[in-house]
């Protein structure tokens, strides 16, 4: 547990500090190759727990301690700490035990007393410690307070949902590949191996997660995991037989996968990261699908653009991540509130750099994984503003109420504008 406790401390400081928490797993992982995937598991939970409840765990410390820690590494151990006591099963005397040997690990043995009596301290006081004990928003719901002023006041009637949604363990969907299976047919499959499915509609199933590795058919390309709000966007996009189609910042290519499997496409995938756009490549081939990869600034067509017009767009723009907090939740602390105009400026270049490579009559689907207005409507609405030959097209029947999802237990949450050139 000792190994753990370091490097979950490492991890929680890193991103803290406004790493990536993806990037800062990396690292931490490479500092202690010790750790078995077991153990690494371990990690994850106690980190993604603990930014969760990150506002809860520093108002707790706060009552804790008589003064601030200023050792960087000795808070985070602290803070792991207390999400060890609260969000998992391990021994409490175990944690206060490893936690004091850990500090002494850090180069802090001072602090050696100072660890052992906060952490036991609070477990006299858990009580009255509880989440329930406090009114602050990141306390009480575990996002900044301009998070939640903002969510009440663009919905009034869900913000309370949507928190507490966001707050819950994400779903593990899966998106059948209709090439090769039926929903129905799937669902015996998973069935026969002794995994409980629930149908979400379309393609998406909803399973327990687990490795994908023990997800059957998985390996051969028979499913993808996708989130069931997600794969409303091919769906969306109406796509044809022979149809050109571009997927802007496709990476990782979980759409562009559902666009191929929905028809027989010549499909062009952009991203400007190379690493990210080999995920793309890896999941075309484990699916056996084709499609034409170009690492490029697809707001910028005289980089890449051969002239040839596009009939369909997907444009899946770079957001606050504001509706899949609960699956990246160190975004909710590293986002800040003048991050969305600046999302929304860039999310209005991208819109008026692939509008150029659209043929006249054809369809651009517009998708973030935002909850906020300003990277949503607001864009879209300022973009119209910019262009007299768009409109907004409906959406088909069925399609998610105004283009809008919000977290739930069954799907994250997305924005969907369907724009038509005229």
């Amino acid at each position: 547990m000792l190994e753990i406790q370091l490097c979950a401390a490492a991890v929680i400081g890193a991103t803290l500090a406004g790493r990536n928490l993806s990037s800062a797993f990396v690292d931490s992982f490479r500092q202690h190759p010790t750790l078995d995937a077991g153990e690494r598991a371990v990690v994850r939970e106690i980190c993604y727990e603990g930014m969760r409840s990150l506002g809860l765990l520093e108002a707790q410390l706060a009552k804790l301690l008589l003064t601030p820690v200023r050792h960087s590494g000795l808070r985070s151990l602290l803070l792991v700490g207390l999400a060890q006591l609260q969000f998992t099963r391990a021994k409490p005397y175990a944690v206060v035990d490893h936690a004091v040997q850990a500090a002494e690990r850090l180069g802090q043995p001072a602090a050696r007393g100072l660890v052992n009596a906060v952490l036991r301290n609070f477990l006299r006081r858990q009580k009255d410690l509880g989440r329930e004990a406090w009114t602050t928003p990141e306390a009480r719901y575990g996002f900044p307070e301009w998070w939640v002023r903002k969510l009440k006041e663009q919905h009034p009637s869900e913000w309370e949902r949507i928190l507490v949604s966001e707050n819950r363990h994400p779903p593990m969907t899966l998106r059948v590949n209709a090439r090769r299976t039926t929903v129905d047919e799937y669902l015996v499959r998973l069935r026969q191996a002794g995994i409980d499915a629930k149908p979400l509609g379309g393609s998406a199933v909803r399973i327990d997660p687990r490795p994908v590795g023990e997800v059957p058919g998985f390996a051969d390309g028979f499913s993808s995991v996708q989130d069931a709000g997600a794969q409303w966007a091919a769906r969306l996009l109406e796509v044809q037989d022979g149809q050109r189609v571009l997927d802007a910042c496709a990476a990782p290519g979980g759409k562009t996968g559902h666009l191929l499997e929905l028809a027989g496409l010549d499909l062009l995938a952009i991203d400007d990261d190379s690493e990210r756009l080999e995920r793309v490549r890896e999941n075309l081939t484990r699916l056996n699908l084709q499609a034409t990869l170009a690492c490029a600034d697809v707001a910028d067509p005289s980089a890449w653009w051969d002239g040839r017009p596009f009939q369909r767009i997907l444009l899946d723009a770079p957001c606050s991540a504001s509706g899949v907090a609960r699956r990246h939740p160190d975004v909710r602390w590293n986002r800040r509130p003048s991050d969305l105009a600046k999302l929304a400026e860039q999310q209005v270049r991208l819109l008026e750099g692939v509008w150029q490579v659209l043929e006249t009559s054809g369809k651009l689907l517009y998708v973030t994984c935002s909850v906020f207005r300003e990277e949503n409507e607001s864009t879209v609405e300022s973009f119209l503003a910019r262009r007299a030959d768009a409109r907004i097209a409906p959406l088909q029947a069925g399609a998610p109420e105004g283009g809008r999802i919000t977290p739930d237990d069954d799907h994250d949450g997305f924005f969907f504008a369907l724009l038509e050139k005229r």
